[in-house]
């Protein structure tokens, strides 16, 4: 069974470097063409299913990349962005300046904690492992052969392939922060997961001068 994970295309937010988390930001011109483009290249690669974070951002990407073949689309809260809490929207230049521990969310995963009412590295990888458990390894049974795409968030991404690639969270970040539609590409099988397919990681955009 193959699974591809996509990040949605981008936002204004993300051009102005802020933190989305749970707010409902659609995609702009870019994250619709980014999407297009995305859903072109894939149109001959036969998917099962598609779960997409009910966001809008998300749910919009998966729909472009759909395009008009007729693939079930799943909504699902499990897969929603991490929470900021009372700090979504706060842009990255304001948000590390303090010293506040929620500074390290890019630079030192192991010391991050959220602002108020936002969610925990651990809390999201916990999310995401329970997801992948119940709703994605339980279809090798019907569909070992399948393809499944997930349609997600940047953060939210990386605390899922914690469990996928099985380490850490020193390591969350892995090779950098997905790009907007970006695929990752993991074969699974009824065992274990292993990466087939990785885009090259580029230079994190929010902690760009």
């Amino acid at each position: 069974m193959e699974l591809y994970l996509i990040r949605h295309g981008t936002t204004d937010w993300n051009a102005q470097r802020r933190f989305q988390g749970r707010a409902d930001i659609e995609l702009n011109e870019k994250g619709r063409e980014l999407a297009g483009k995305l859903g072109q290249r894939l149109e001959n690669v036969d998917f099962d299913i598609i779960f997409s974070s009910p966001l809008i951002r998300a749910y919009e990407t998966a729909c472009l990349i759909r395009g008009h073949r007729n693939i079930q689309i799943i909504r699902d809260p499990m897969i929603e962005e991490l929470s900021f809490g009372k700090l979504e929207g706060m842009p990255y230049a304001d948000w590390i300046k303090t010293d506040h521990p929620r500074k390290y969310f890019f630079t030192d995963p192991i010391k991050y904690q959220p602002p108020e009412g936002g969610e925990s590295f651990e809390e999201a990888c916990q999310r995401t492992k329970k997801f992948i458990k119940e709703k994605i390894e339980v279809l090798y049974q019907s569909i070992p052969d399948g393809r499944i795409m997930i349609v997600s968030h940047g953060a939210l991404l990386a605390s899922m392939m914690c469990y996928l690639e099985k380490h850490g969270i020193e390591n969350f970040w892995g090779k950098g922060l997905k790009g907007n539609c970006e695929e990752t590409v993991y074969s699974f099988d009824g065992q274990n997961w292993t990466k087939t397919q990785e885009e090259e990681a580029q230079d994190n955009p929010y902690e760009q001068a």
